[in-house]
């Protein structure tokens, strides 16, 4: 139970979770993201692809879970400007958006980023741990950058005010989308290397060059690779703390990648395991849940962050961002 004067703070606050995931499957259940709306959250993007996945798929998945938003509008808000999510942290609703955690949906198309956008995808990394149309990812052990489609992606995202996203990516390739994106590039849902040694997660000089671009880098509550499977408040709270005090608090965000169905997840690993070496830890994977968002809150605060500097992480940054590349 976190003390009154955090309670006041985070129900004011405009929480922004830049990255969930449900299972990718038509049959998912899309009532778990109610855990967001009542840990207090305004806005979390759901992942509806990532590499294994084509177009087909994709769009089935993201059919689906569009339709339950707009079924639903006494407690969601599909997300389509800065001013739905205000609106949602206004009204107690929640409001939802859609990303994809790899460009393998475009099945080598850039005309389909203007079309998943126009669905509700306001997100896209080009990579997925491994190499692809776009580029290499972090787990290449050659780095090759991005390629001319990559390239190609980066602008037509840049015209249609989809956000481009650098998590998952190679070095090379992390370090090319932020010199050529016109608009702010976020890293949605990663860690930083200086603070725990894993490929998943940021080197300084990939943070900072993120901030050059006026982006945001999201931390993530993921166990793997905040530390030895640990996703503690405290784990959490020391690669916030490290980013802050690296790129200032203007540029540092929560994306938690919880994942709502841990079975689901299980299987996936069991699927796809090219695509995840050094991503199990011995025993369950841990992660950090929405509910524990107000607890990062009062640990934030303890340690001396102004009150601005926490609001800013909870969620003002990454709405900036929304606020200047979203059309």
């Amino acid at each position: 139970m976190v003390a009154p004067e955090v309670q006041a703070l985070y129900r004011d606050a405009l929480v922004w979770d830049q990255h969930a995931c449900l299972p990718l499957t038509l049959d998912a259940d899309f009532e778990m993201v109610r855990r967001h709306a009542d840990a207090g959250v305004a806005f979390v993007s759901i992942n509806v692809g990532f590499a294994p996945h084509g177009t087909a798929d994709t769009m089935a998945v993201l059919s689906g879970f569009r339709n339950r938003v707009l079924a639903d509008p006494r407690r969601y808000i599909l997300a389509r400007s800065a001013g739905d999510v205000i609106e949602a942290a206004a009204t107690g609703k929640l409001a939802v958006a859609f990303d994809l955690e790899d460009t393998n949906p475009l099945e080598g198309h850039v005309e389909l980023v203007q079309t998943y956008y126009d669905l509700g995808v306001r997100t896209m990394l080009m990579t997925y741990n491994r190499r692809n149309l776009a580029g290499c990812g972090c787990l290449d052990e050659e780095d090759d950058g991005l390629t001319e489609f990559g390239r190609d992606v980066v602008a037509e995202m840049n015209r249609v005010g989809m956000v481009v996203d650098a998590s998952h990516c190679s070095h090379r390739s992390s370090m090319e989308l932020f010199e050529i994106s016109r608009a702010p590039v976020i890293c949605s849902h990663s860690g930083a290397r200086s603070v725990y040694e894993h490929p998943r997660n940021l080197r300084d000089e990939q943070m900072r060059a993120c901030a050059a671009t006026g982006g945001v880098v999201g931390i993530c509550g993921v166990g793997a690779f905040l530390g030895d499977n640990d996703a503690s408040v405290e784990t959490f709270v020391r690669h916030i703390e490290y980013a802050l005090d690296l790129v200032g608090p203007k540029h540092v965000g929560i994306g938690t990648d919880f994942v709502f169905d841990l079975q689901d997840l299980e299987a996936e690993l069991s699927r796809n395991p090219g695509l995840f070496p050094r991503h199990t830890p011995d025993g369950p994977q841990q992660f950090l849940p929405p509910e524990r968002l107000p607890q990062v809150a009062e640990a934030l605060l303890r340690q001396g962050h102004s009150t601005e500097t926490v609001l800013a992480v909870l969620g003002r940054n990454f709405l900036r961002v929304a606020e200047q590349v979203w059309r």
